[in-house]
C-alpha cells in the first residue's frame, strides 16, 4: 500500500491518521499491523457517534505532532458506493458526499496543512451524471474555501 511504502522511506507511522476506513475491507493482518505500526484509525462506526471537528483536531494533532507539515490524502472511495460510481474499491455504508466534503473543508482549514491530494477515482468508469468527478472538484473547492 502507499501507506506502508511511506512508512519504509522514512514517515513516522505514529503520525499517519486514517480516518473512515471500510468495515471488511481490509484484511485482519493490516489492521493487526496499523495497530503495531502506531497508526491511528479512525473507524466509520467512530465517525457516526464523534463529530467531524472532533475527528479532525484529533487527526491534526496526530499528524502534525512535534510540529511537522501536514499533507492530507483524501481517497475518494471512503464515500458510499451509491456517491462515487468511479471508485471501484467503495463500498456499501461509506460516507455521504457532505461529510466528506465537510472533512476536506476541515482538514484544509488547518494552517500546518501545506498539502492535499484526492485519489482513487476511475473517471473512465464515472455515471453519465459524473457524480463522482463533481465530488472531486468540491472537495478542491472546499479546501480551497478553507484558507480564505
Amino acid at each position: 500500500s502507499p501507506v506502508r511504502r511511506l512508512i519504509e522511506a522514512g514517515l513516522n507511522p505514529r503520525h499517519v491518521v486514517q480516518i473512515g476506513i471500510a468495515d471488511y475491507s481490509n484484511s485482519p493482518e493490516y489492521a493487526l499491523r496499523a495497530m503495531e505500526m502506531g497508526i491511528t484509525v479512525i473507524t466509520r462506526g467512530e465517525l457516526a457517534r464523534r463529530s467531524l471537528q472532533d475527528v479532525m483536531a484529533q487527526a491534526h494533532d496526530v499528524a502534525g505532532a512535534g510540529g511537522g507539515n501536514i499533507h492530507v490524502d483524501i481517497d475518494v472511495d471512503v464515500c458510499d458506493r451509491s456517491v462515487v460510481p468511479a471508485c471501484p474499491a467503495a463500498a456499501p455504508g461509506g460516507l455521504s458526499a457532505h461529510e466528506l466534503r465537510q472533512l476536506a473543508y476541515l482538514a484544509a482549514a488547518n494552517p500546518r496543512v501545506v498539502s492535499m491530494d484526492i485519489t482513487e477515482i476511475d473517471a473512465s468508469i464515472d455515471a453519465p451524471d459524473g457524480r463522482t468527478v463533481r465530488l472531486a472538484a468540491l472537495l478542491v473547492l472546499e479546501s480551497l474555501a478553507a484558507r480564505f
